[in-house]
């Protein structure tokens, strides 16, 4: 459900899971935290996704017998991880997110350093309607577009386009088309990796050091807000819904 590979002085994590559009299991975002460690020498890591969509966010299927929540629960706390993970990577990170980075595939994309993706891509947070918290990407998506607009995209369950998020600065590239994006997404990474290593490493700790990405005390608030919903009535009766439908 993921694979790894050097591309040059490029490392590229993909999720490998195209038959379900890269939905999150816990799995996959600890392989992700890993391989992160793992290409800490690169010059630059690219983070994507087999087929045609990076990350349609959780596998919920996986919580539908799970009266106590605990898969959820556990979907949240590798998530907060894994966006810790990519914020705080000694190297530069770029996200394609084609297709659509959708819930937790946009908290991945928002914690990213740099993000292409394509004019119409899907982005956004659409959990509140399911009774589930985005908080954990709150942190991350401030620093990237701004407090405004992020409080904006974390309650309003919408889905933007690709050429939206470029434009609210989610996104810092738009290519034309899905099958250019993760091509673009690497190229820029090679870009970045012909730059001199140790000064894109330290210029993006003290970015880190300046925007808060290593305050462990907010992120850690982030992911207790979206626990405290885990479990509760409401969380179990949106999801009962999604059931139902299905």
């Amino acid at each position: 459900m993921f694979q790894s590979q050097a591309n040059g002085n490029v490392a590229v994590l993909r999720f490998d899971r195209a038959e379900k559009k890269n939905a999150l299991l816990p799995g996959m975002l600890r392989s992700l935290v890993a391989a992160i460690d793992t290409a800490a020498s690169a010059h630059v890591i690219v983070v994507s996704g087999v087929g045609s969509t990076f990350c349609s966010g959780f596998d919920l299927s996986e919580c539908r017998d799970d009266p106590q929540a605990t898969v959820l629960g556990e979907l949240l706390n590798a998530l907060s991880k894994a966006c810790r993970a990519i914020r705080q990577a000694p190297c530069p990170v770029v996200v394609s997110a084609h297709g659509g980075a959708i819930a937790g595939g946009c908290a991945l994309a928002a914690s990213a350093d740099f993000v292409v993706t394509h004019a119409d891509a899907k982005l956004g947070y659409p959990v509140v309607k399911l009774g589930i918290s985005p908080a954990i990407s709150g942190p991350a998506l401030a620093t990237t577009i701004g407090g405004g607009p992020a409080r904006t995209r974390l309650l309003d369950s919408t889905l933007i386009s690709g050429t939206r998020a470029f434009e609210l600065g989610l996104a810092h590239e738009c290519v034309a088309t899905l099958e250019a994006c993760e091509m673009r997404a690497i190229g820029l990474a090679q870009e970045l990796a012909a730059k001199p290593r140790h000064a894109l490493g330290y210029t993006k700790r003290w970015l880190n050091e300046v925007d808060g990405s290593l305050r462990l005390s907010e992120l850690d608030a982030a992911l207790n807000a979206s626990l405290e919903l885990v479990g509760k009535p409401e969380q179990r009766e949106m999801l009962a819904q999604v059931w139902a439908k299905g």
